[in-house]
């Protein structure tokens, strides 16, 4: 996974609002996040052009991140 390195954002508030501000080239969303939470930020993924990659868990999104909680949603920074 691309995440390992370089400027990321981690947390579906966060990548909502890199989004909104155009700051992202690749946004990653685990499967197993709430489906209303996924629609949100793979919408505004399209409504910005930006590429989504569907993770298979939280848990492995978090740990890909580095972080030691589930991740919803991440995203690579430009």
């Amino acid at each position: 996974m691309e995440l390992s390195g370089g400027a990321k954002v981690v947390g579906t508030k966060a990548v909502l609002r890199a989004l909104k501000d155009n700051r992202l080239k690749l946004v990653f969303v685990a499967n197993d996040v709430d489906t209303f939470l996924y629609a949100s930020v793979v919408r505004a993924a399209e409504a910005a052009g930006v590429p989504v990659q569907r993770v298979p868990a939280m848990k492995e999104l978090g740990k890909a991140c580095g972080v030691e909680v589930a991740a919803a949603a991440a995203g690579l920074l430009k």
